[in-house]
């Protein structure tokens, strides 16, 4: 498994060297700016498109290219005071980065995520509400686990689907709705049941389907919401320990040993995955067995 690693001054010098290590092999996978010369580091930077630099691109590249900012070097160089009024803080920071001032702390914990989503292209197309339900049931489910993974809940859930852009001569339809939630919830028989509420609403007959997904909004700590005057679905203690048990047999013995019974078993819509890369670090029976 080949493996590359980039040294820098900052968190964006540090991916610029990484970048750097992949896409030359006279770095052998390894590349440490700060043991370079100053000459070597703008010879490396004055080759490197602009839109290459973590955070930037492909629209911002395009405005920074039309002002005449191409290349990485020409970025760094650029004063920070004329980036910060054109482009915002974020560029001004990016072009501080560039001239090894950290203004990106390390996030030694990653921080609870803000949007979680799941989706994966059909391994064949689908026709019917059925499979859509099943599919849409399956990919909740997934990122249920996943928020509460996270000790949060949400407190809407978006669903969308469409068609594949690419089979020009059939019919193309895509459309999304997001559902807001009673209560905000990390239950996975709430969130499907809205979701497939929305689905509903969204589906149309005579389509092929190439994909659907859903993402999860509104997220937030659970201790930090505050809570209901009445009844709350799928936030109450009996919810929760239903929840922690599905998740500890689920890690304990396989992905998907206890799910809700609208995600169906068959799942004849899933992707395709005959050419996926054995799991070395996470399966046993891929471990490779070296004999001597």
């Amino acid at each position: 498994m080949p493996v590359c690693v980039g040294f820098g001054a900052s968190k964006t010098l540090a991916k610029l060297a990484n970048h750097i290590a992949k896409k030359q092999p006279a770095f052998n996978g390894v590349c440490d700016l700060g043991s370079l010369s100053s000459e070597q580091v703008d010879a490396l930077l004055s080759n490197i498109a602009v839109r290459e630099v973590w955070g930037v691109g492909s629209r911002i590249g395009l405005k920074l290219e039309a002002a005449g900012i191409k290349t990485v070097q020409a970025l760094r160089d650029t004063p920070t005071s004329w980036l910060r009024s054109k482009f915002g803080v974020v560029m001004e920071r990016t072009g501080r980065e560039l001239r090894g001032i950290s203004c990106l702390a390390l996030e030694e914990v990653t921080p609870p995520r803000k949007q979680i989503i799941s989706s994966r292209s059909f391994g064949q197309l689908v026709y019917t509400l059925p499979e859509l339900r099943e599919s849409v049931a399956s990919y909740v489910s997934s990122a249920a686990e996943k928020l509460r993974g996270q000790q949060s809940a949400c407190d809407a859930i978006q669903v969308f689907v469409h068609t594949n852009p690419f089979r020009k001569k059939d019919p193309q339809y895509s459309n999304s709705i997001t559902i807001p939630l009673p209560n905000a919830s990390s239950d996975t028989r709430l969130l499907i049941r809205a979701a497939l509420f929305g689905l509903e609403r969204i589906y149309r007959p005579g389509f092929a389907y190439k994909k659907t997904g859903v993402m999860l909004t509104g997220i937030s700590s659970v201790v930090m919401f505050q809570g209901s005057l009445f009844t709350e679905y799928g936030a109450d203690d009996k919810s929760t320990k239903l929840m922690d048990v599905m998740d500890q047999l689920n890690r304990r013995y396989g992905r998907n040993t206890v799910s809700v019974f609208s995600a169906g078993n068959q799942k004849s819509w899933a992707m395709r995955r005959g050419n996926m890369s054995p799991c070395y670090t996470t399966k046993w029976h891929d471990v490779p067995v070296a004999y001597a």
